[in-house]
């Protein structure tokens, strides 16, 4: 079975509790979630996680059944990175005087298209938004250059190619069902 990266979006009530029902999901059916996010979504009152995970089609649209089935839980959705616009952002602090020793910050910061958050005399922090490949390229050469003293890497967000949200759309379709019944 071929294994694939998806990336799923969940759209729920604040709900104490949900994401415990969700990660349960994917624990009973041996499936690691690789990276997690949970903010508010652009509508009101509704919460967006992404979540991204290495399985097959078949599991996936299971695991999507199943969350669907939660109290809490507006709709969930899974896309492949042909279907979405994603980002991570990745933090690296750095001892100041190893980095100045490279000569160039410049060079760094330009090539990856990094950016420096803080500056001490003691540590640099630097800022490096991108997919996961661009952000662990970063952490490569600093790595082998200066060392790094500490790292973050944020979990996946995304937005769809499409037009609007899709549950924008679903939502629609409802209101406009229900006000056909009145």
């Amino acid at each position: 079975m071929e294994k694939t990266l998806y990336t799923i979006t969940i759209f729920s009530e604040n709900t104490v509790g949900l994401l415990n029902q969700i990660t349960i999901i994917f624990t009973r059916r041996g499936i690691n979630i690789e990276t997690l996010s949970v903010s508010p979504s652009a509508l009101e009152g509704i919460h967006k996680f992404t979540i991204t995970t290495f399985t097959d089609e078949s599991s996936i649209k299971k695991v999507i059944k199943q969350i669907d089935k939660r109290v809490g839980i507006i709709k969930a959705y899974y896309n492949t990175d042909d279907d979405l616009v994603h980002q991570e952002i990745a933090l690296y602090k750095i001892s100041t005087e190893k980095l100045l020793s490279l000569g160039s910050i410049e060079d760094i910061i330009r090539r990856y298209n990094a950016r420096i958050l803080d500056m001490t005399d003691v540590w640099v922090v630097l800022e490096k938004t991108g997919h996961y490949a661009e952000t662990q390229a970063l952490f490569r050469e600093l790595s082998e250059r200066t060392g790094v003293l500490q790292f973050i890497r944020s979990g996946r967000i995304a937005i769809t190619k499409s037009k609007v949200e899709r549950l924008s759309d679903m939502l629609a379709a409802m209101e406009e069902k229900l006000n056909g019944k009145k």
